[in-house]
């Protein structure tokens, strides 16, 4: 897994997204501190971040129907 920084994103994107598409995950940094991952896209998957730290991954075949959601929402502003 390479790092660089947000310059270097900047400056070498294009050099970049072929490292990832030849299958490399990049890091981008500021300073030392990571704030972003380039990783080769994979159809079909879909990714939640909800907690740091925690990535949920779901294939495109998981599909629950609003209506299962009803009873747990609430409106803001009923009237």
């Amino acid at each position: 897994m390479q790092t660089v920084t947000v310059h270097e994103a900047k400056t070498h994107l294009s050099r970049l997204l072929k490292a990832v598409e030849a299958g490399e995950t990049i890091v981008v940094a500021r300073g030392n501190t990571p704030i972003a991952r380039l990783e080769p896209w994979t159809e079909g998957e879909r990714k939640f971040d909800t907690v740091p730290g925690l990535i949920i991954t779901m294939d495109d075949s998981f599909n629950d129907p609003l209506e299962d959601f009803q009873p747990y929402m609430v409106a803001e502003n009923p009237e």
